[in-house]
């Protein structure tokens, strides 16, 4: 259940990074309110998700996947073009949270 929190609310975050880009510095009503909710959604999951996993693990997972997800997002959906400098980084990020949480003592959950 604690990874069903998690999951919700890295999905949430993403629908919510992405209604803001559709909100247009949130001029339009229906992106925004679609932003706002789906960023209260996602830091209800995220806080129910601390109940049971560390803080530094739960926001590695959420940020980590968040930005791949957010990126691939900007690339498919609004066709934003990415270059290596952004590919590199991404994968750093990724790294970095497979690490923690594979080979970290202090990251246990």
């Amino acid at each position: 259940m604690k990874y069903l929190f998690l999951s919700l609310a890295i999905v949430l975050e993403v629908v919510g990074s992405s209604f803001m880009k559709s909100s247009h510095g949130f001029s339009k009503l229906l992106p925004t309110v679609i932003t706002i909710v789906a960023y209260i959604a996602c830091f209800f999951f995220l806080s129910q998700a601390l109940k049971f996993i560390p803080l530094g693990v739960v926001y590695a997972i959420w940020g980590g996947l968040g930005i791949v997800l957010t990126a691939v997002i900007s690339v498919v959906v609004f066709r934003e073009p990415v270059d290596i400098p952004t590919i590199i980084g991404i994968v750093l990020i990724v790294s970095g949270v497979f690490v923690m949480n594979f080979f970290s003592k202090s990251a246990t959950h």
